[in-house]
């Protein structure tokens, strides 16, 4: 299939600047190909020139393979601005790298999705975040990284649709995109429950996590999302790092807090899995959950969302050999996020 990778990700926000000077201070991101004279006087990293329509400025960063361009509208009536009033800052086009853009788009069309910029390559996606067709980056070395690097590359997308609607998703991510479902669950917390899928490219390189709610059940936090989001869309990122402990002590002393973790849980944790890779009382330390399949572990934190909306957040997490996404570790998740709103609520 045409479709080999997520270049990048295209964060709509009201202040590009603002925003990115946060992800360099607390993650470690650097401006991505930037030249001297594109930098705004005062501003803390350089700028790139605008990408699309005229009247958004826009911030390239990176990290490892992770690349990010944070868009903000310079006119009110840009669809940047739109996107912001209506959802607040979020993800808002999710560039995907194709050997042919153009075949990629056409095959979209085909099934259904609806093009909102056939020269940009954009098309609608899920709710109001879109998906651009873009080159592939050519093969070769990759480029070189400082030493201190945390982050290593974008993980997965979680996606959060109305409910009756993760079907006709995870049918547009197989038809449209030439995606394939590889896992699937029905989770249950209490009276709520969710249920998820994900689908995956070939390459194993694009992996959305798309999740629903159950609306027979008691109101939860999807439900939450999607209301204060106005809708469909992206729910975290997970950015891969091949040192959690390392990348979460490093972040945590610059300030940024994370989602806790019960002592219940690493008590279990011997009985559920045996030994672990990372020992327990560091995890414990961290609040890091752990899981694990036939090849081996994963580990993952959730970051406490610095979102005005409590929508977006963030995601670190770690292979040890492990292909699956922690389903054991989704309802902890789940069960956090509801405390986290519980404690705001206070």
């Amino acid at each position: 299939m045409s479709i080999q990778s997520i270049t990048h990700v295209e964060f709509h926000c009201a202040d590009a600047d603002k925003t990115a000077a946060g992800l360099c201070a607390d993650f470690g991101f650097a401006p991505d190909e930037q030249t001297p004279d594109e930098q705004t006087p005062g501003s803390p990293v350089p700028a790139a020139p605008a990408a699309g329509p005229l009247g958004a400025r826009t911030v390239r960063l990176r990290q490892g393979g992770i690349r990010l361009h944070l868009v903000s509208a310079t006119d009110p009536d840009h669809p940047v601005a739109r996107f912001v009033a209506v959802h607040g800052d979020g993800v808002g086009v999710i560039a995907l790298g194709c050997t042919d853009p153009q075949a990629s788009l056409e095959r979209a069309e085909r099934h259904g999705a609806r093009v909102l910029d056939r020269t940009g390559g954009l098309v609608a996606g899920f709710g109001d975040v879109a998906l651009r067709f873009v080159p592939e980056a050519p093969a070769g070395p990759a480029p070189a990284t400082p030493a201190t690097t945390l982050l290593d590359a974008l993980d997965h997308a979680a996606i959060c649709v109305p409910a009756g609607e993760l079907a006709p998703a995870v049918k547009f991510c197989e038809a449209a995109l030439g995606l394939h479902r590889i896992f699937g669950e029905y989770i249950e917390v209490g009276e709520q429950a969710m249920d998820s899928s994900v689908v995956q490219s070939a390459s194993g390189e694009v992996t959305f996590t798309l999740i629903e709610p159950d609306t027979t059940r008691r109101p939860g936090q999807i439900d939450t999302f999607l209301a204060d989001n106005e809708g469909a869309g992206v729910q975290h990122l997970a950015f891969r790092t091949g040192d959690i402990a390392t990348a979460v002590r490093t972040v945590r002393d610059r300030g940024v807090e994370f989602l806790s973790t019960p002592g219940a849980y690493y008590d279990a944790l011997a009985e559920r899995l045996g030994g672990t890779a990372i020992p327990v009382d560091t995890l414990r330390e961290l609040d890091v959950l752990v899981d694990q399949d036939h090849g081996g572990q994963l580990f993952q934190i959730f970051l406490r969302s610095t979102h005005p909306r409590r929508t977006y957040f963030l995601e670190l997490i770690e292979r040890q050999g492990a292909g699956t996404f922690g389903t054991a570790n989704i309802k902890a998740l789940y069960e956090a996020v509801e405390r986290q709103g519980s404690a705001a609520s206070v």
